[in-house]
């Protein structure tokens, strides 16, 4: 096994961070690594805002779902998936030129999570870890306002990075799921829930109570307020996309 792929294997999301900063050659490596990796057309579909303002930190902790630790990273990185600039260029060059769809959407999504992991990536080679930050998707409109977005440019990912403690660093990577239960040859296969509980129970504390643990994942998660509010938000995102101005 290579050093990449063992960093890869080991890599885990990093919550809790030693306080000092990312020195600024680091910084540096990071954010090129991102611009780095594959876009569709090259095009670079996304743009990242590098936030440093420390109430802004400290806002993105309240509304990304509460979580205090947003604004103790000591690097945050918003990924915003960017049509804007490649519209208004086409615009002021060509006289008939088709709104940006939902389609264009997803690419551009797929541009700035790709970018994002290979920032995920460059960090954990640096021994800094990483934390992606899915709740930026909720409160459209206050991250819309907060970072100034025009229409064609909507958060995609978020993820914030420092230093791990030593108790981050010895906490142990949650188990994945095995190949067998992700990846099929030619096409898809549907697991029944029977199936998909005989591979979700090899995980350490499944075992005993499954079905409490089921339904305790599913209020945690699925049938949360937050999950509602991405689908709320992605929805006034996708419908801004297809207004007609």
């Amino acid at each position: 096994m290579n050093q990449t792929i063992k960093e890869l294997m080991e890599r885990k999301s990093v919550r809790v961070y030693e306080d000092r900063p990312i020195e600024q050659e680091k910084k540096a490596a990071i954010i090129n690594a991102a611009l780095q990796a594959p876009t569709a057309g090259n095009m670079t579909l996304y743009s990242i805002i590098d936030v440093t303002d420390q109430k802004l930190k400290e806002t993105l902790s309240v509304t990304c779902d509460n979580q205090p630790f947003i604004g103790k990273a000591p690097l945050v990185l918003v990924f915003v998936a960017d049509y804007q600039r490649w519209y208004e260029l086409f615009c002021h060059y060509e006289e008939e030129v088709r709104k940006p769809g939902l389609g264009d959407l997803m690419l551009a999504c797929d541009d700035a999570l790709i970018a994002a992991q290979n920032a995920v990536v460059a960090a954990e080679s640096l021994g800094i870890g990483s934390c992606y930050i899915g709740d930026i998707i909720e409160q459209y409109e206050t991250h819309k306002d907060l970072f100034d977005l025009p229409k064609y440019a909507v958060p995609a990912a978020m993820v914030v990075f420092g230093y791990p403690t030593k108790q981050q660093m010895d906490r142990k990577k949650p188990e994945r799921l095995r190949p067998e239960a992700v990846v099929f040859e030619n096409t898809y296969r549907r697991l029944s829930p029977e199936e998909f509980t005989l591979e979700l129970k090899n995980a350490p504390g499944r075992e005993e109570d499954f079905q409490r643990w089921v339904k305790a994942f599913c209020k945690r998660k699925w049938n949360s307020d937050f999950s509602a509010e991405m689908s709320r938000s992605v929805e006034v995102m996708t419908a801004a996309w297809k207004k007609e101005e």
